[in-house]
């Protein structure tokens, strides 16, 4: 791989419950265990990160694999969303994601068959192909 670009951050405190902020400074947050997993809730946790960092390359994604076509689709109003889901498996934890594309001016099976496109350049579902449940959806709204 020819590396473009490294991110870098630094989790301290006391891990969910803790603090994480990127080396350049735009992220700087604290983090809480969501009620659902027995913690206080009311703060960002690492799967929000990991929908929010999902959801925009796979958006991105879904840009270049238009501009590849050769129809170039309309994507004005276009929107991905990202649902990660943690649970218990066999000694420990696992993830789950879906996501949710929604591309107005476009016809459902060609959302699809796009979204398809998307799913096999996104670096993050290229780097999660076989580790985890990644479901790619096309919705109206």
């Amino acid at each position: 791989m020819e590396t473009l670009y490294t991110a870098e951050a630094l989790a301290t405190g006391d891990g969910r419950n803790g603090h994480t902020k990127t080396v350049d400074g735009y992220v700087d947050l604290d983090l809480k265990v969501p009620e659902g997993m027995g913690g206080p809730g009311g703060g960002a946790n690492p799967e929000d990160l990991f929908a929010a960092g999902y959801a925009a390359c796979f958006h991105g994604a879904l840009k270049k694999a238009a501009t590849l076509s050769d129809d170039k689709p309309d994507l004005t109003g276009s929107t991905v969303g990202a649902k990660v889901s943690i649970g218990k498996v066999d000694g420990g934890f696992g993830l789950a994601v879906v996501l949710e594309v929604v591309i107005p001016n476009m016809e459902k099976d060609a959302a699809q068959a796009l979204a398809d496109k998307a799913h096999q350049i996104c670096p993050y579902s290229n780097a999660t192909r076989g580790n985890i449940p990644v479901e790619v959806t096309v919705s109206d709204d």
